[in-house]
């Protein structure tokens, strides 16, 4: 008996239409869904966010933002992008180290361990 014919290799070939092909910047995400898509809405800072009050006095911070991209996807593909952000991420930081959020690094000066300060009698 012959062995059946082993599948196909498929090879994913992306092609854009050249209006997209730049892409966009987007410096915040929003995520909602419905029983049958998840959506993802891109934005962009439009403006720096300024106090303001409600109509009901209440005082509150308003940042205006821009969607710049929205994309609708099955509740199928939500754990496939999940898995490869991660794997990009580690790709990311073995290449180019530790992704570090702006503010969350510790001072330089004081030193606050053990032994990296001046001597003390």
């Amino acid at each position: 008996m012959s062995e059946p014919p082993a599948q196909p290799r498929i090879e994913f070939e992306p092609h854009a239409d050249p209006a997209i092909e730049p892409g966009v910047y987007s410096n915040g995400l929003a995520i909602w869904h419905t029983a049958h898509e998840f959506t993802f809405d891109f934005f962009v800072s439009s403006q720096p966010p300024q106090e303001a009050r409600t109509s009901s006095g209440e005082t509150v911070i308003r940042a205006p933002h821009r969607l710049v991209a929205r994309v609708r996807i099955p509740p199928t593909s939500v754990f496939d992008i999940i898995q490869t952000i991660n794997q990009n991420l580690t790709l990311y930081e073995q290449r180019f180290g530790q992704i570090r959020v702006p503010g969350a690094e510790p001072p330089l000066y004081p030193p606050d361990d053990e032994g990296s300060g001046p001597a003390e009698d």
